[in-house]
């Protein structure tokens, strides 16, 4: 069997994806075959492999850090919150129910440990290195009993333990220590030590409490990773994403041509794949932002609507807010608006859901002929056609089948015949996520947006979004090796956790 890592965190958010993908991409380019795992993700941005399997994006991006294919089994189940008290559960690629949180953790998350443990055998068997990325915290002591995604894996399958904290937030001594302190001593057994994330300033200044640490707890730091801007990968859940902010906090380069183009994404509820609008954001001169406030869209030279877990609530949402008034205003201007997939489905006729919402018959906003009824069967491929006269490929992950009814074919095979979507002036809708990641089809589209909106914008010629996610890969691979005890972490991985790691107490409540 190879060798194994389990990178926990003492909070959400502390850069176990980041650290993870890193570590692939620093194992891959050693010669070493590796393969990220996560057992459980919670997440509504998810991909679509090419087996037609609904797996976590940031898997996905850690597969390709990996430079390996994705696979359901990189990340077996998959949570999509639909509210706050219940989610849709994806088991090994594919739907399974929807199910309350207390349903969940009552009984459901056990039973799927077999195929947890099952799934990381097989990769085990198959690469020389799996790097497993942890959940939340380990030391959330109410979960503890039907954990399969932080330490009950890492007792099951004999993994080491790598505790990320995030310095930048603060307290990040008390954390680790916190966090340690908290398990039980046979999970303890596991925890090998810690690993410094986002630290800004001189590293010396920090040694002085990592020895503490180490006297403390008996586990070493393996390394002190510095704060880097636009570093991260593929985030798991849109509904953090900051409505203000700016895409991974990019400093936007100069536009080509005289011009910006100003891209306004409204923040629906339960947004999902809102990474879809990343390759607009690596275009130089253009900038994109969510807004949530019908004003926001007045200097948009671009609206766009993004998918959601929640289609019918994501209208009711943009009626409530004035947003929707401001949209149908934009189309009547011939002002560009792009829907895609659940924002594709909010600008047809009606809809007819009784699966996701079950609200029946709700009125769309009418700016696209298109009607839509959700199936149960959620749709799950990855497509390949071309648009505005250019290849494009994309995949899709929705329950609702759209019935278009006239317009202009957006989306169409080699022959001309309509694959997905459509167009009425300046209002496109689609449901393939990713398709603005093809770089011939994404400056095709930006160059109508540009003439619709009366901007003397010019897109970039040689941005390559591919390029550019490699690259970020490679910067995260350069994180670990030049920051790391890259030596240490080997060990780590091929022998496991260090025996003798002294108990900490007062461990876990019994």
């Amino acid at each position: 069997m190879s060798g194994g890592l389990l990178i926990a965190g003492t909070t959400s958010d502390a850069g176990k994806s980041v650290v993870t993908a890193g570590i692939c991409r620093w194992l891959v380019r050693q010669g070493v075959k590796v393969a990220p795992f996560k057992a459980q993700n919670m997440s509504l941005n998810s991909f679509v492999t090419r087996e037609g399997a609904e797996i976590g994006r940031a898997q996905a991006m850690q597969a390709q850090a990996a430079r390996v294919e994705p696979t359901a089994q990189m990340n077996p189940v998959l949570l999509k919150p639909g509210s706050d008290r219940s989610s849709q559960v994806v088991l090994m690629g594919r739907p399974v129910g929807e199910m309350s949180a207390g349903g969940y953790h009552g009984g459901r998350q056990e039973a799927l440990l077999g195929t947890v443990l099952d799934c990381l055998a097989a990769l085990r068997g198959t690469y020389d290195a799996v790097i497993c990325e942890g959940a939340g915290s380990p030391a959330e002591i109410n979960l503890r009993r039907t954990d399969i995604v932080n330490m009950g894996i890492a007792r099951n399958a004999r993994l080491p333990v790598l505790v990320v904290g995030d310095i930048d937030r603060g307290g990040v001594f008390a954390s680790f220590f916190g966090t340690v302190a908290l398990l039980s001593r046979a999970d303890q057994e596991l925890v090998a030590g810690f690993l410094v994330n986002k630290f800004r300033g001189d590293v010396s200044l920090l040694e002085p409490g990592l020895d503490m640490l180490h006297g403390l707890t008996g586990r070493p730091s393996y390394g002190v990773l510095p704060f880097r801007h636009g570093l991260g990968i593929d985030e798991e859940d849109g509904l953090r994403v900051s409505l203000r902010g700016t895409v991974r906090e990019s400093v936007v380069a100069p536009p080509v041509g005289e011009d910006v183009l100003r891209v306004a994404v409204c923040a629906v509820p339960l947004m999902s794949n809102f990474t879809d609008v990343d390759a607009l954001a690596a275009e130089p001169g253009v900038v994109v932002r969510f807004v949530d406030r019908a004003e926001e869209l007045a200097d948009a030279d671009l609206v766009v609507l993004p998918g959601t877990r929640g289609t019918v609530k994501a209208l009711e949402w943009l009626r409530e807010r004035g947003l929707a008034d401001a949209v149908a205003r934009r189309a009547a201007e011939g002002r560009p608006v792009l829907g895609i997939c659940g924002g594709f489905q909010v600008l047809g006729e009606h809809i007819e859901d009784e699966v996701e919402s079950r609200a029946g018959h709700v009125d769309g906003l009418g700016l696209l002929p298109v009607r839509v009824r959700f199936a149960r069967e959620k749709t799950l491929t990855r497509p390949v056609g071309e648009a505005l006269g250019e290849a494009v490929e994309g995949y899709e992950i929705h329950h609702g089948v759209a019935e278009v009814t006239g317009g202009e074919a957006f989306i169409s095979d080699d022959n001309g015949h309509s694959l997905d979507g459509c167009r009425v002036g300046a209002v496109w809708g689609t449901h393939w996520h990713g398709s603005l990641e093809s770089d011939g089809f994404r400056r095709a589209f930006l160059r109508e947006v540009a003439a619709a909106a009366g901007r003397r914008f010019v897109p970039a010629a040689d941005t390559s979004f591919a390029a550019l996610r490699e690259e970020q890969l490679d910067r995260l691979g350069d994180l670990i090796e030049e920051h790391a005890d890259t030596d240490a972490l080997w060990r780590l991985i091929e022998s496991g956790a260090p025996q003798g790691l002294p108990f900490i107490p007062p461990g876990a409540p019994a």
